[in-house]
């Protein structure tokens, strides 16, 4: 008897072991909904979104394409983001309750959005398309500018000639805070201080002035208005580690510390109606309500895979690089960026 109890115990918990899913990590660009509910974000190239507080996280977007960076109108009807559905990434927009994507943007090159317009009949996305004659700054990936489409689709029109990475009106639309781009600098690059780091900036539409509001010889970054729109949150490398920080507009020296995050840089910082930060932290969705600490937000993805786990090509040319190994067995050659190696004798091949 005690036997077959044993038995039974063990094949439950390998059961359990076999079916249990893994807690996905690498959830990116999370973006929270304006009524503080709902999460959308990017994972393995597809648009996921879940409840604001945790739980199974469901599709919105299916395509094979890369989808990426959601942001919501000010409604919370629709979600724009970027696709390379026709091979360059353009901008798309999608119902938030789910239903086919629209596509906004037709540019060869690349389009990321940002934001709406508080009217909610723009989404304002960065791009390198044309400029001004009178700037004398050439509009390159590096040193986009800033536009909006109408999401009913039509022209698009220039909002910004110079960069404006991160932007976001204010809700009367006549202001807009972004980070600046100074030169190029791998935006992934971690405890960066030199004379191209980026810093916030304040637009006023009516006077066309660009206010600078931090002077951290350091990384600056995705700035959001408050609810009421007298301090700016946003991502800086000022105490250690990218964390989130504030400051009143009536004074932007003085800085506060948000978040206490060590070791690993907080990105990707959103703001709802309410006041609740998302942002994401090694790879998982945090929140934080006003007033309170961060939270982790469980997630449970269930979803299978796009791809098999091996893949088979025969390929007779297209080599860029090989190696000979030292005791002439084994050769290594790269193909399509992927390193390969094949043995010389049994003509077996593995990437590695």
């Amino acid at each position: 008897m005690k036997k077959h109890i044993f038995l039974l115990l063990l094949c439950t918990i390998l059961s359990i072991q076999l079916f249990a899913q893994e807690a996905p990590l690498w959830m990116r660009y999370p973006a929270i909904s304006p009524d503080g509910t709902t999460i959308v974000f990017s994972y393995k190239g597809d648009l996921f979104k879940v409840d604001a507080a945790g739980g199974k996280a469901e599709l919105l977007t299916i395509h094979e394409a890369y989808d990426y960076r959601p942001v919501w109108s000010p409604d919370g009807k629709y979600v724009a983001f970027s696709s390379n559905r026709f091979g360059n990434f353009d901008i798309f927009l999608i119902p938030a309750n789910g239903g086919e994507a629209k596509r906004l943007t037709y540019h060869s090159g690349a389009e990321t959005p940002f934001c709406f317009t508080p009217d909610g009949n723009n989404v304002v996305f960065r791009a390198a398309i044309q400029d001004v004659p009178e700037n004398v700054q050439f509009p390159t990936g590096m040193l986009s500018e800033l536009y909006k489409v109408p999401v009913k689709g039509g022209r698009i029109q220039q909002i910004l000639s110079t960069p404006a990475d991160e932007a976001r009106f204010d809700k009367k639309g006549t202001q807009i805070i972004y980070h600046d781009i100074k030169g190029y600098e791998d935006y992934w690059r971690k405890r960066h201080t030199s004379a191209v780091t980026r810093d916030l900036w304040l637009y006023d539409d009516k006077s066309g002035k660009h206010t600078k509001l931090t002077s951290f010889n350091g990384e600056d970054r995705a700035p959001v208005f408050s609810p009421d729109e007298q301090s700016i949150y946003y991502l800086s490398e000022q105490f250690g580690t990218f964390n989130v920080c504030t400051f009143s507009l009536a004074n932007p020296s003085s800085v506060t510390q948000v978040t206490f995050h060590e070791n690993h840089p907080v990105r990707f910082l959103s703001i709802s109606n309410d006041g609740t930060l998302c942002y994401a932290y090694d790879g998982e969705i945090y929140t934080k309500p006003m007033n309170a600490n961060s939270k982790k937000v469980p997630i449970t993805i269930l979803a299978d895979r796009k791809e098999n786990n091996s893949e088979f090509f025969r390929m007779s040319s297209d080599a860029t690089n090989m190696a000979l190994s030292p005791d002439g067995k084994e050769l290594a050659v790269i193909v399509r960026g992927e390193v390969f190696v094949t043995s010389v004798e049994y003509a077996t091949t593995k990437r590695i």
